[in-house]
């Protein structure tokens, strides 16, 4: 029952500091959900696709803390709760360091910053970092094959939005100043010397 619990606080932290962020947003005349707009080719399958498996690993997390049919080792889930929370804080830390210019997907519209303080000293891209850890927190706490098959595939896809989307755009946009954080801070986590 703790589990479920840790679960779902974690699952309603992430998600209120998504929702409220973007609906702060858009009272500010900010449009946060740039997932797949104005975008073609390769860069919109990618961000269509990651935002397709994001609401499906959350609707079989969800599924799989209700309807658990599986346990893990407690000792498993123990290090699953903690990665749950790690990612939650991380992406709330990260969403709130960000401030304005944090978007869902990449606008080549608005003006943003590069923001390179706080957590983002520490990983390029630590939002996706919250998300990864949580969906495996959860899948660590809750096991199962489609559980596990939407896990893998929902980081596989955050990873190529990065590589493929988020970092042509920062070059583009930001140049040499994004080219010399690049090779300051690691794209997950640590910094390189």
């Amino acid at each position: 029952m703790e589990f479920k619990l840790i679960s779902i606080a974690s699952i309603i932290a992430f998600y209120g500091c998504y929702f409220v962020k973007m609906f702060h947003q858009k009272k500010q005349g900010i449009q946060t959900d740039q997932i797949g707009k104005n975008k073609v080719g390769f860069v919109k399958f990618v961000e269509i696709t990651m935002k397709i498996a994001a609401i499906l690993v959350f609707i079989a997390g969800l599924s799989s803390i209700f309807f658990e049919t599986e346990h893990n080792p407690v000792s498993v889930r123990i290090f699953g709760a903690i990665l749950s929370v790690a990612g939650t804080a991380i992406f709330i830390v990260a969403v709130w360091t960000m401030r304005d210019s944090w978007r869902a997907g990449v606008s080549k519209t608005d003006k943003t910053e590069l923001v390179t303080n706080g957590i983002y000293q520490i990983s390029r891209n630590p939002a996706f970092l919250g998300f990864d850890l949580l969906y495996i927190g959860t899948l660590l706490m809750f096991f199962n094959w489609i559980l596990c098959f939407l896990t893998v595939f929902a980081v596989i896809m955050y990873h190529l939005q990065i590589v493929n989307v988020e970092e042509d755009f920062l070059f583009a946009t930001f140049g040499n100043e994004y080219l010399q954080y690049k090779k300051k801070v690691c794209r997950y986590i640590g910094r390189k010397r």
